[in-house]
């Protein structure tokens, strides 16, 4: 959020002589003698409106992406993808940027293929920087190093200077977030060189980066030369929101160095910097950094002034990292002054904020997850796209090759050897691209089981930290974890060992134990005619065991028993999956009575899968559900899958 508003002041700077570009856009505009130079004005118009008006630059990067398509033109196409990309983070709308910037992505690399020039690279460059960025402000820093060092190398092999400072910057920022703080000097070093060279107004603020690094290193020496030459160029280029993050860290510097009223007389400069801007995020910052120096100096009705100060502005602007902070500072106040009641009281409230930060920062972790795996499944899916136009491609190029073929052929041979030839071909041509029809269309609704699998898996992280507290989520989030690594490892595959779907089975019962409190036994076997060769679609099986633990065994009073089992009959591989619950028919009268009653995607999927399977190999694949009944009482329920026994190859 800092850094957003810190670019948005220098942009300030520089609206006057950006409203004369674009009117000098526009009018080129008007003179366009082309379709070409119309799509690259309409693309630039677009690019200068980013300093100011998002919705402008959307406008003018749509008008552009739709004549770039009806002329074919492949570069500009892709320029409009990243301008309305960049609009998106702008408007701080992330997924909706990571989307249009993959199709830009996508688009570059394929025309890169055939065109090599400079415009393409740097194209592509843009892309992969702007994806860096997504990742960044979403704290993906993995996937921004990724993507920023991509960018990077590009930019150095086209000699662009600048852009490459912008990235060693960024670049820089990333490894300080992980606290790479080597390898953050390393990156903020090489940004701070391009800077001076060509004059950058924000050169003080990267300065200021590189200094407090050296602080954080007790290199007092250099951290002063930095911080000098950031506060010549923050006079030169006025940026009071900078300033005042300057004054903090001056602060904090001689209060390392024990000059206690140059820290003191700092942070007072400070104060002003952030009052005459109204950043109550930055005023927060000084205030607890003042309450810790009078604590230090037990000048303790001073320290309680400053530190309640900071807890209002920060319950104000609603962060809770500082709001526990100054909880802590209260806390520790008034037990060096013996009034232990208060600083009981802030202790607790020290310790309901840590615990919050703590569910709050292992949730994101959870999305987090989530949202790679939907970004390496766009991805995916982008591919198997190209992948299917690839082909259609060689088969169409292909085909052209046999007709001229057959039409020299014709000359040579009788009319209707040649006749029966081309026909035998044609049919071998349909079959194959049926069958690959049909493995693609498996691929893709295995695809949609594994959406349905984590959204499942994510509801029930979030009810078991609710109902059973910090310490027992970290162990259900850690057999998670496992869970997704299974899970992602066998979604790119159409079949899977026996073993292996064993695995992630034990694995998942054991996550669903956790969750319900050991409310059920259960049980895997095999049978010992199974090779270890012998495999199954993943994900096939784990919904009928989810059915049978939630509308099953916990619906029951008395403790569940849920027992899967795997055997082979002639050429099919059996699976039954049973349980002691309370049967079909009580089940959907439960379903019924729910006020919100949520609709279950993974049976339809099933049935279809089942299909698909049964459609590529030429055998049955069904599945039978049945309520297991001992003397005309219903006493569980039994899913029996009929599945063609398949080996990996």
């Amino acid at each position: 959020m800092r850094k957003i508003i810190i670019l948005l002041f220098l942009f300030n700077s520089l609206l006057y002589a950006q409203d004369v570009v674009i009117d000098s856009l526009k009018n080129n505009l008007k003179d366009a003698k082309n379709d070409i130079e119309k799509v690259q004005s309409l693309n630039a118009i677009a690019n200068q409106y980013k300093y100011s008006n998002p919705d402008e630059m959307l406008k003018y990067a749509n008008e552009a992406l739709q004549l770039a398509q009806k002329i074919k033109y492949k570069v500009e196409e892709g320029n409009a993808l990243l301008n309305i990309g960049t609009s998106s983070i702008i408007k701080g709308e992330y997924d909706n940027a990571s989307h249009f910037f993959i199709q830009a992505k996508e688009l570059f690399e394929e025309e890169q293929q055939s065109n090599i020039s400079n415009e393409v690279k740097l194209g592509l460059a843009k892309t992969y920087g702007s994806l860096g960025i997504v990742f960044s402000e979403q704290s993906n820093y993995s996937k921004a190093i990724q993507y920023y060092l991509k960018s990077v190398k590009i930019y150095e092999a086209l000699q662009e200077e600048v852009f490459c400072g912008k990235l060693y910057n960024n670049i820089g920022v990333v490894y300080k977030s992980q606290h790479s703080e080597f390898k953050a000097l390393e990156y903020f070093l090489k940004a701070s060189t391009i800077q001076i060279k060509h004059e950058d107004p924000n050169s003080g603020i990267t300065y200021t980066n590189i200094a407090n690094i050296y602080l954080s290193q007790k290199q007092y020496d250099k951290a002063l030369e930095y911080y000098s030459l950031a506060k010549v160029s923050l006079d030169k280029y006025p940026n009071y929101r900078a300033l005042g993050e300057w004054y903090n860290n001056m602060g904090l510097y001689y209060n390392a160095k024990q000059l206690k009223e140059e820290a003191f007389e700092n942070w007072q400069q400070a104060i002003h910097a952030f009052q005459s801007i109204n950043d109550k995020f930055g005023l927060t910052d000084t205030y607890l950094f003042l309450g810790e120096y009078f604590l230090e100096n037990e000048e303790l009705d001073k320290a309680i002034i400053n530190v309640n100060r900071a807890l209002s502005l920060s319950k104000e602007i609603e962060v809770l990292e500082q709001q526990s902070v100054a909880e802590k500072l209260l806390s520790i106040i008034y037990e060096k002054g013996n009034n232990t009641s208060l600083a009981l009281n802030h202790f607790k409230q020290y310790t309901i904020l840590s615990d919050s930060l703590v569910n709050e920062a292992n949730i994101r972790k959870s999305v987090e997850a989530a949202m790679n795996y939907e970004f390496e499944k766009k991805e995916l899916f982008q591919k198997e796209e190209n992948e299917k136009r690839e082909l259609l491609l060689k088969e169409q190029a292909k085909q052209f090759k046999l007709k001229l073929f057959y039409v020299g052929l014709i000359v040579l041979l009788l009319f209707g050897i040649v006749f029966l030839i081309y026909n035998r071909m044609q049919l071998k041509k349909t079959l194959t691209l049926q069958k690959e029809l049909a493995e693609y269309e498996q691929k893709a609704l295995h695809l949609q089981m594994n959406p349905h699998f984590v959204f499942n898996c994510l509801g029930s992280i979030s009810s078991f930290i609710v109902q059973n507290g910090t310490d027992s989520a970290i162990k259900y989030l850690s057999k998670f974890s496992k869970l997704m690594r299974l899970t992602l490892e066998y979604s790119k595959e159409s079949l899977i060992p026996i073993d292996k779907e064993i695995e992630s089975l034990q694995n998942y019962l054991e996550l669903e134990q956790l969750r319900f409190n050991h409310k059920f036994n259960f049980s895997i076997s095999k049978s010992n005619e199974i090779e270890d060769d012998v495999a199954l679609p993943p994900l096939l099986i784990q919904p009928f065991i989810e059915n049978a633990i939630i509308h099953g065994v916990i619906p029951k009073k008395e403790e569940g028993i849920i027992q899967i089992n795997f055997s082979i009959k002639e050429e099919t591989l059996i699976c039954v999956i049973s349980d002691n619950g309370v049967g079909i028919n009580k089940s959907k009268e439960n379903k019924e009575n729910l006020v919100l009653a949520h609709k279950s995607m993974a049976l339809d999927i099933i049935k279809k899968r089942l299909e698909m399977i049964a459609s590529s190999t030429q055998k049955n694949a069904t599945m039978q559900v049945e309520e297991i009944l001992i003397n005309d009482h219903v006493e569980g329920t039994k899913v029996i899958l009929y599945l063609p026994l398949q080996y990996i190859q």
